[in-house]
């Protein structure tokens, strides 16, 4: 069984990713078991980010290191949230606070303009100076909803509104699907199977 490091404070992404790691031999520990203060994130690209975080969990710990970064990119809106997800309505802000600012600049948006998607970036690395990080994407099309829907999930979930969803599930946000349905079709969840190809190749 082997030890990894979460570089997350995130409770909501941290429940994701140890759910969809659960059937591999690895344990995973929140960075929160050492004290760590939360990285600056100078980054210019998800995966700088990423990067940065999984180095400093990585020296502080002593453990390989998974990190996320991920975020919400609407076209109409020049990308934005983008790398300010979690902090699109201020440096304290809610996820109530982000969705609320979100629909106002949003307002009078329609159709196409209202495209968007979930945009996920995995690092792993095996100690801090790692020069040959393995780095998975992924990325969850949609659109934004008008008003949010649901109480699954987290962050802007309530108003998005996945691609290509039939059935019983067309029409739903993310927010209404239940955990195993959205981990089967998130950018999470996507960038964590091409994490575990990464790992099965690596391994032989």
């Amino acid at each position: 069984m082997q030890e990894w490091v979460i570089a997350s404070g995130n409770a909501g992404k941290i429940r994701e990713i140890n759910a969809l790691l659960a059937s591999y031999q690895i344990t995973l520990r929140p960075q929160s078991e050492w004290q760590m203060v939360a990285v600056e994130e100078t980054g210019l690209t998800f995966v700088e980010n990423a990067l940065l975080k999984a180095r400093a969990a990585s020296r502080i710990s002593g453990l390989p290191a998974l990190a996320d970064d991920s975020g919400l990119v609407v076209p109409a809106l020049k990308g934005a949230p983008g790398l300010y997800s979690a902090r699109y309505a201020g440096d304290q802000a809610t996820d109530s606070d982000n969705v609320e600012k979100l629909l106002q600049d949003m307002r009078g948006l329609e159709g196409p303009q209202r495209k968007a998607w979930f945009l996920c970036l995995l690092v792993v690395i095996q100690h801090p100076e790692d020069p040959a990080p393995l780095i998975a994407e992924g990325r969850w099309p949609g659109q934004i909803a008008l008003a949010p829907r649901g109480s699954e999930g987290f962050g802007y979930d309530p108003v998005f509104l996945p691609d290509g969803l039939t059935g019983e599930l067309a029409g739903l946000s993310a927010a209404e699907l239940r955990p195993e349905q959205k981990n089967a079709l998130s950018h999470r969840g996507q960038a964590l199977q091409a994490l575990q190809n990464d790992l099965l190749a690596a391994r032989g």
